[in-house]
């Protein structure tokens, strides 16, 4: 690494006096509904004005660029967040942007891509296709590349946050960040361990893109073949070199949540925060709930990094999360086809305070009784104690669960 590509404290401090009038400090809150084993506090950069925490390394690296690299524009790839960060630093730069987006990026995110000042340039496929492309515009045209991640003053932006959490929580114990290429992970962990190396910082990533986890685990930089996640904002296929290194260095451990957890955290944070967070964002809260990091006893601050979910998918995610956390439930009943079966049924399930949301009447198959029928109900319940006590008295009053 040549000497002006090393990232240093004064490096990140000198980030933060840039940004100081360009970003939002955003708050630290408790969220005392989140764990019952830590104290939970949110840093909710999904406040952040572009709705995500890629608006500090954008525009701390565009604010660094010589004044010929200026006038001949800046180029990035981005799933969404990063694209919406250099839009806005090279706008209010007075620099021409273009995004090279994957063509299944939200359509949210390029909208408001284009509304922040930048050209933007769809690509078939997925983020690192859209990489590509941009590294061919950007030698064709002679843009400057600002990278997502991988880059030493797009990483000292975002470890601006780190400062910030310190200096509004000073006696915290771990923080807990989301990883896609891991630069907003670098920049946090160097700027926490540089001043606190007691604090403990923990890594998240989606279990369908585990690619900055399977580098750790591998002491390797791999790439993955794929990547399915809702959390498309941490997608990325290959982790960056500079990332990698500062992540070995200086990262306490990296975890995988499911697909399911993060849907429960995007839902627990709607119900019990008012908050809304993107897949990418609420891995770190996800993470905490489901005890995937070691903050027992602990007092945590979740960075939830970004809040721009497609409003689309939001309703999806919302079904999957109540279904995870045992709020709705599905069961099928075989009956016998007499008068008063139904009725039986609907009334064990309003003693014990279920709530039927769906009924659907068949007669039996060719391989059931003569008489038979099935009977599916969808039903809203408290948690998943609240569903055994309901099949627990449906089965005592001789109905057959199938």
């Amino acid at each position: 690494m040549k000497k002006q590509d090393e990232l240093t404290l004064d490096k990140v401090y000198h980030a933060a006096f840039v940004l100081k009038d360009v970003i939002r400090k955003t708050d630290i809150i408790p969220a005392t509904r989140l764990s019952d084993t830590c104290k939970v506090y949110l840093k909710t950069e999904c406040l952040q004005v572009t709705g995500s925490f890629k608006v500090r390394g954008a525009y701390y690296k565009i604010s660094q660029l010589s004044e010929e690299e200026k006038k001949r524009g800046v180029i990035a790839c981005s799933a969404g967040n990063h694209a919406q960060g250099v839009a806005l630093a090279a706008t209010r730069s007075g620099v021409k942007s273009l995004i090279c987006l994957p063509d299944g990026a939200p359509i949210s995110k390029v909208e408001a891509t284009k509304a922040l000042g930048a050209e933007v340039c769809l690509v078939k496929g997925v983020y690192d296709d859209a990489y590509a492309k941009s590294v061919e515009l950007k030698d064709k045209y002679g843009y400057t590349f600002i990278h997502p991640f991988d880059d030493v003053d797009v990483i000292a932006g975002q470890g601006t946050i780190g400062l910030e959490i310190l200096d509004q929580l000073s006696d915290v114990d771990a923080i807990v960040v989301p990883v896609g290429g891991g630069g907003l992970i670098s920049g946090v962990a160097f700027a926490v361990k540089s001043l606190r190396p007691d604090v403990k910082v923990y890594g998240v990533q989606a279990a369908g893109a585990p690619s900055m986890y399977n580098a750790i685990r591998d002491h390797k930089i791999e790439t993955l073949e794929n990547v399915s996640t809702i959390a498309d904002g941490i997608a990325v296929k290959t982790p960056g070199e500079h990332t990698f290194e500062y992540v070995s260095k200086y990262v306490d451990g990296i975890v995988t949540v499911t697909e399911d957890e993060i849907c429960s955290a995007i839902l627990a944070l709607i119900e019990k925060q008012k908050m809304i967070a993107e897949g990418a964002g609420a891995v770190s809260v996800a993470a905490v709930m489901f005890d995937k990091v070691p903050v027992k006893g602990k007092k945590v601050c979740c960075l939830v990094s970004g809040g721009n979910i497609d409003v689309t998918i939001l309703s999806r995610v919302i079904k999957r999360g109540l279904l995870k956390s045992g709020r709705t439930y599905s069961v099928c009943i075989e009956l016998m086809d007499k008068p008063g079966q139904l009725k039986e049924v609907s009334r064990i399930i309003a003693d014990l305070g279920g709530n039927v949301i769906a009924v659907h009447h068949e007669r039996g198959n060719e391989s059931s009784d003569i008489n038979g029928c099935f009977l599916r109900i969808l039903m809203e319940t408290r948690n998943f104690d609240h569903i055994e006590a309901i099949k627990k008295a449906l089965l005592g009053a001789g109905f057959k669960l199938t």
